[in-house]
């Protein structure tokens, strides 16, 4: 019966999607980038969501964030990111966590109930802490790098983290892994070389904070605020989608396309044989015969 991953079935094949419908995948932070992994990911059949973010959204989010618009401005980000879900696969289940993953708050999440988790915060302190109970647990674990002043969606890259270059949010995290003796991590970061964001007066958020009344923070409370685009944070959440998603169906893409080969080169000899069988009957039962005799 047709659905809403029926062609998504037809590339991964119906026991891959039994396997997503099945997993459950925790999203740290939920906004530019994190927004999109929830996207892609409830598109791509995953059943279980948890989502921890403790932001609520703003006017400023809208350029990048797909669940940001003009409507929602002050919900809260889980509770926007459960309600898009909802649209897309009210069958799949979804825990919401409003609050920021810190040492007084990491005892409340079991990660060995996870299948994946995916870091899309924004602070070392909390990036370091959900790697390592990642690890601690055995749980696969993805850490989005800078997306921040970055104009080109093209440089993204997907790698360990000991393989990064460019990113000076990279390098304090390995510093900081490598302390805590974890070496490896996979990571999403850009080549791009950070942009410096243009001050203007008219659009600043220290002189015109619009962050909602019940927001946890407001402008005045970061050390620095960087400029977006549509285009990066959007593309890096579709990134980590992608491989989130094979790494739990252990989708072999080179093997695949083997496979497909392999079935075309058969399905030409067929047709070659097919050609050959007609032709020769339609020269007929005497034809070969009619060759001998002269």
């Amino acid at each position: 019966m047709q659905n809403q991953f029926s062609r998504t079935q037809m590339l991964l094949g119906a026991e891959a999607m039994d396997t997503l419908k099945n997993k459950t995948v925790a999203i740290f932070g939920i906004g530019g980038v994190g927004g999109y992994v929830l996207e892609a990911l409830a598109r791509a059949g995953i059943g279980h969501f948890d989502l921890i973010d403790d932001d609520v959204v703003c006017l400023t989010n809208i350029n990048r964030q797909i669940l940001a618009t003009i409507k929602n401005i002050g919900q809260a980000k889980v509770e926007a990111g459960a309600e898009r879900i909802g649209m897309i696969n009210p069958h799949a289940e979804v825990r919401t966590h409003k609050t920021f993953f810190l040492p007084e708050t990491c005892d409340g999440f079991d990660f060995t109930s996870y299948d994946y988790c995916i870091d899309a915060v924004d602070t070392v302190t909390a990036k370091l802490l959900i790697i390592e109970k990642a690890k601690e647990a055995g749980v696969p674990v993805i850490s989005c790098m800078g997306c921040g002043n970055r104009m080109d969606p093209q440089a993204l890259r997907i790698t360990d983290i000991s393989r990064t270059e460019k990113d000076p949010l990279a390098r304090v995290m390995r510093r900081e892994l490598k302390k805590r003796g974890i070496k490896k991590c996979t990571v999403l970061f850009s080549t791009e070389t950070a942009l410096s964001p243009i001050e203007d007066d008219a659009i600043s958020c220290r002189s015109h904070c619009v962050c909602p009344p019940n927001s946890p923070r407001s402008c005045n409370d970061r050390r620095s605020i960087p400029a977006s685009s549509p285009f990066v944070p959007p593309a890096a959440g579709l990134l980590i989608a992608s491989k989130v998603t094979t790494d739990l169906i252990g989708f072999d893409h080179r093997a695949r396309e083997e496979a497909d080969l392999k079935k075309k080169l058969k399905n030409r000899e067929l047709i070659r044989a097919g050609r050959a069988l007609r032709q020769k009957a339609l020269k007929g039962p005497d034809a070969n015969r009619g060759d001998q005799d002269e």
